[in-house]
């Protein structure tokens, strides 16, 4: 499989071709260059289920710094002041490079189900939700950044597993763990669709995707009790 340095290398070059499509297509300079860092950084986390050595340290290091900065502007819609916006990042810090660090190196196996395409929408969805703006353009340029570096590892995980020899091509043993909808592992599996879900619905009841999509879609509710209150009036009806 592709080395750490082969993976960084692949993810900073895609990222900056997509910060260039980016300026190209009119995005600010600023959002720009944050979108092809995040697509450049994206390409470790695949392998936060690496059980240990660099890529994990590498990635929760960074994840626990960058995170919390990206939330900036989530923070002041909350109305924090400055002193709860550092205790606020120190506790991300806190819970991103202990906590969830810890969970990965127990509870996950390399090229399971974090190698695969639900776990590529999950980052991108969980991106999404942490940076909060008013302009949605922007937000999906940044989350769409996160989505192609990580894709990035994968595919070049899948490419390493095919090698040629002896004048034909020999599929290795990792060929299709990595580009993948669905692994060996039920409850693991079970387990990513069902966060899949989850953030599915948190960011279906975000402020900005709401102030989006609501008044263009006034009969889809837009919060959990719109939502319930829907399905308990189909469901009565139904019933008659």
């Amino acid at each position: 499989m592709a080395d750490f340095r082969t993976h960084m290398t692949v993810s900073t070059i895609t990222g900056a071709v997509y910060a260039v499509a980016g300026y190209q297509s009119g995005m600010p300079d600023a959002t720009c260059l944050v979108a092809g860092g995040l697509c450049s950084l994206s390409g470790m986390l695949p392998d936060l289920d690496s059980d240990s050595g660099r890529p994990l340290r590498e990635a929760t290091t960074l994840g626990a710094a960058v995170v919390p900065m990206l939330m900036v502007e989530r923070f002041q819609r909350l109305g924090l002041s400055h002193e709860w916006m550092v205790l606020a990042a120190g506790l991300i810090y806190v819970f991103v490079r202990f906590v969830v660090a810890e969970v990965f190196r127990r509870y996950t196996v390399h090229r399971g189900m974090w190698h695969s395409l639900p776990a590529a929408a999950i980052a991108g969805l969980f991106a999404f939700l942490v940076m909060s703006t008013d302009d949605i353009s922007i937000r999906l340029f940044k989350s769409g950044a996160v989505v192609l570096g990580f894709m990035s590892h994968l595919i070049l995980d899948e490419i390493w597993s095919v090698e040629f020899k002896g004048g034909q091509y020999k599929f290795k043993k990792s060929y299709g763990t990595a580009v993948k909808l669905w692994g060996n592992n039920r409850w693991a599996n079970y387990v990513t669709y069902t966060k899949l879900l989850l953030i599915c619905f948190l960011v279906y009841q975000d402020a900005g995707f709401m102030a989006r999509f609501g008044p263009q879609n006034p009969d889809v509710p837009h919060t959990a009790r719109e939502l319930i209150q829907l399905v308990i009036e189909r469901g009565q009806n139904w019933v008659r």
